[in-house]
């Protein structure tokens, strides 16, 4: 989308209006000053609309690619523009979750439309009582299943490269994706 001359798109800010008495009717100077004014009705109608170029949820289809790179938010071309907008107004709140459960499946739900359940604590274990035993050393794995949601199959690539990102490094994700809820969670 270009945001150069519009053909037809008023200054609401005249430049021959402006001028000194000498030039109100000089018709020269009112017809050059219109020129200017076709070249700055753009400039003039983006600045006023500023606050709406910077709102993710009502900013230009082709700004919110740009805004995504402001925040580090994830965003693929491949997705409908209502979820890339998504992204970015929940970039900040996605990123505090960043490497967490929480984090990962509100990722997966907003990057692909699908449910997840993590379980495992990718080997971290702790003892609520002070000066207990400690506890016995829990998998390594994380399991990460992933089935769903209302927009139709999952793309097991796209999870798969997802959750590499998401997930800390030290941590071995498996993933597995099912062809509905988990029985046990009775969903």
């Amino acid at each position: 989308m270009s945001r150069a001359a519009v053909p037809g798109l008023p200054s609401r800010h005249p430049i021959g209006g402006h001028l000194p008495a000498l030039y109100a009717d000089d018709d020269f100077a009112q017809r050059f000053t219109a020129g200017l004014d076709t070249v700055l009705a753009p400039v003039f109608a983006t600045l006023d609309n500023l606050p709406a170029y910077l709102d993710p949820r009502v900013a230009p289809a082709d700004f919110v690619a740009w805004l995504a790179s402001w925040v580090g938010a994830a965003h693929d071309p491949r997705w409908p523009v209502e979820p890339r907008r998504e992204a970015v107004a929940r970039a900040v709140e996605l990123h505090r979750w960043r490497g967490t459960r929480r984090g990962l499946v509100e990722g997966l739900r907003l990057a692909l439309g699908a449910h997840a359940e993590v379980a495992g604590d990718g080997g971290a274990a702790w003892s609520r009582t002070a000066g207990a035993d400690l506890p016995p050393e829990p998998p390594a794995e994380v399991l990460v299943r992933v089935w769903p949601g209302h927009g139709g199959p999952v793309d097991a690539d796209r999870v798969h490269a997802l959750v590499r990102a998401m997930c800390p490094v030290h941590t071995v994700c498996r993933v597995e994706i099912l062809p509905g809820p988990p029985a046990d969670e009775g969903r």
